[in-house]
């Protein structure tokens, strides 16, 4: 949610902010706008609501801003509508905020995240002589901000230690001050932020796609720490004021990796990157081959003595990350013999009871940015559960925070509908299912190597899904006008079921819902009439006949039947109008395969219809805010 960028160099900063803005587009906004200083003057501010094309049409592209150090960003509204009025950057100077051109200001700034108490604060500003142009927290904080500049007359990493103990909530911070003119100073808590730089410049950004044409050497800023950047240079300051040394981390993936590559929509090029980063993670950490092939998990930090000592698992995630947990229950209950209990992390965290002891607490998260993901792993951690991360981004909060931590190798994904991400957490989730079964030695050598060969066999498999894209075209097109689909399977076919609906519902805008096959007739099934599209998932043998009675109960109704199976099961024909396969692997496997037609048929019915697929209404990519 929300995009930050910044830049302080040689360059015009204007061109450079907009690329980087552009970058992160995927993130969610409904306006944009950036805040360039030239030297001494006061700071150029330009704000527009809408795409970013609008910000880019009325600067010229940023070369009509003249200046080599700026901040800019895209915002996703909280805190009042979408307007030019609201957008960022803000100041803290007594204007309408509305307007563009110079802004003579003390403090201009942008802010990703959430001031809790903000109310609380703006009612100390307003009696002390400030007033409010604005309905954001953002410029509660900007003032507050210049408050502590002025009143106390100290730096500016003083005046942000001193704002920021007196917020709660999330931020991400960069503002620039007028009479300390070519650098920015910027704040952090729980809001993700980069620091890049090369000889002669240095960058900030909300993600790394932003930064990466001009750098690939970054610094993860802490939560609490602030950080002075000026041209090539980045000192950095905890709380105290203290100068603190970070370590540079090398991004391996290079901006090409983040383009569309020919494909029309990042979202279907993502898809067919499933294969490549599905066979990079596994080969992250199974290694050897025939009888010496072995899931090694040192690096995550797991050994096999943790894994036989822990006697309960917690998955915590949000969106189609918890339906990777509600996968991995299935599969690692059966295989593991372990309880799992998995919860959407806004719940989690808020839970009253505790936690058992010798419980694992596993967070997944594609971003490890995802704030109620975040607050749930520091629950944990405050009650002394030990912790573990999946996650797709090296040095994010989650990864540093939580005890151990296993990186899939999905690569940058732009897209808001999240796909090659997805199917790479459910590698990993098997992966350790799989390892914590030989450890606690519920399977023996030959069940191991079985179950690994069948895993890195996913990517072929992946690839001949894919294959047969044509007719989820073709279905996608007959389809384009449904009004109501509905997703139904047991087991882990219900855990397929729930990311497909998800899947259709945010990026083509028809309503879905996905139910356990076995339930839709307690109540749901009244919603069922002439043409309903009802998906079948078939994935699972002991479950086959008991969810195609549930279809048929449906079809009875005047539903028009989808089913999704694997290679084999063609007597499906004789009960559905139209029906998918996927190539056959070990059950408890296949939703890695299984929800590839899913994907698709969510990705055509958007495009029938003429949508944005990468920028879906009202969503963002990396969910910072509670």
């Amino acid at each position: 949610m929300c995009g930050i960028v910044g830049y302080v160099g040689t360059q015009q900063a204007g061109p450079v902010l907009l690329e980087g803005l552009e970058k992160l587009e995927y993130r969610g906004y409904d306006s944009a706008g950036i805040a360039v200083r030239n030297g001494s003057e006061d700071a150029e501010v330009v704000k527009t609501i809408g795409r970013l094309q609008n910000l880019v049409e009325r600067t010229d592209g940023g070369k009509a801003v003249a200046g080599t150090c700026g901040i800019g960003h895209t915002r996703w509204a909280t805190h009042g509508a979408p307007s030019k009025t609201n957008a960022h950057p803000h100041v803290s100077g007594n204007c309408t905020g509305s307007g563009s051109g110079r802004v003579e200001s003390l403090v201009v700034g942008v802010h990703n995240g959430i001031i809790e108490n903000y109310q609380e604060l703006k009612a100390k500003l307003e009696r002390h002589g400030y007033a409010f142009y604005s309905q954001t927290d953002t410029e509660v904080l900007i003032k507050l901000v210049d408050y502590y500049y002025r009143k106390y007359k100290v730096g500016p990493i003083d005046a942000l230690a001193k704002t920021i103990v007196r917020v709660r909530g999330s931020y991400a911070l960069a503002v620039m001050f007028k009479d300390i003119p070519d650098k920015i100073f910027v704040a952090r808590k729980d809001s993700p932020m980069i620091i890049g730089k090369n000889d002669h410049e240095t960058f900030l950004a909300s993600d790394v796609p932003a930064i990466l044409n001009h750098t690939r050497q970054v610094y993860y800023i802490g939560n609490l720490e602030m950080a002075e950047l000026s041209a090539g240079k980045a000192v950095f300051y905890n709380l105290d004021g203290d100068v603190i040394e970070k370590e540079v981390t090398n991004i391996e993936w290079d901006a090409e990796a983040a383009e569309k590559g020919g494909y029309e929509h990042f979202m279907i090029k993502e898809i067919h990157e499933q294969p490549k980063v599905s066979e990079d993670t596994l080969h992250k950490y199974v290694f050897g081959e025939g009888k010496n092939v072995k899931i090694d998990l040192s690096e995550v930090g797991l050994t096999e003595e943790k894994m036989k000592a822990y006697s309960q698992i917690y998955i915590a995630a949000c969106g189609s990350a918890w339906h990777v947990g509600m996968e991995a229950q299935y599969v690692i209950e059966e295989l593991v013999g372990i309880p799992v209990r998995v919860e959407l992390a806004s719940e989690f965290r808020y839970r009253k009871s505790g936690i058992l002891p010798n419980s694992l607490v596993i967070i997944i998260s594609q971003s490890g940015e995802t704030a109620d993901s975040l607050a749930a792993l520091r629950m944990a951690k405050e009650k002394g559960t030990e912790t573990l991360a999946i996650v797709n981004v090296v040095g994010s909060s989650i990864a540093r925070e939580a005890d151990y931590c296993m990186y899939t190798l999905a690569g940058p994904e732009i897209s808001v509908a999240t796909t090659k991400a997805y199917t790479c957490q459910l590698i990993c989730s098997f992966l350790l299912a799989v390892a914590f079964a030989k450890a606690r030695g519920r399977i023996d050598e030959e069940q191991y190597r079985y179950y690994i060969g069948e895993l890195l066999s996913l990517p072929g498999k992946i690839e001949a899904t894919l294959s047969d894209k044509e007719r989820i075209q073709w279905f996608a097109a007959k389809y384009a006008n449904a009004r109501d689909i509905f997703f139904i399977g047991r087991g882990i076919d219900y855990a397929i079921c729930l990311e497909g609906s998800l899947k259709m519902k945010e990026i083509s805008y028809i309503h879905s819902e996905a139910y356990a096959a076995g339930e839709l007739k307690h109540g749901t099934i009244s919603l069922i009439e002439d043409g309903t599209l009802v998906i079948g998932a078939l994935t699972q043998s002991d479950l086959y006949e008991k969810t195609i009675s549930n279809m048929m109960e449906c079809k009875s109704r005047g539903a028009y039947l989808m089913g999704l199976t694997s290679y084999g099961k063609y007597d499906v024909e004789d009960n559905v109008n139209f029906a998918v396969y996927v190539p056959r692997v070990d059950e408890h496997f296949i939703g890695v395969p299984a929800i590839v037609p899913l994907q698709l048929l969510g990705y055509y019915l958007s495009v029938s219809n003429g949508l944005d697929v990468d920028k879906p209404r009202n969503l963002a990519k990396s969910v910072t805010v509670e």
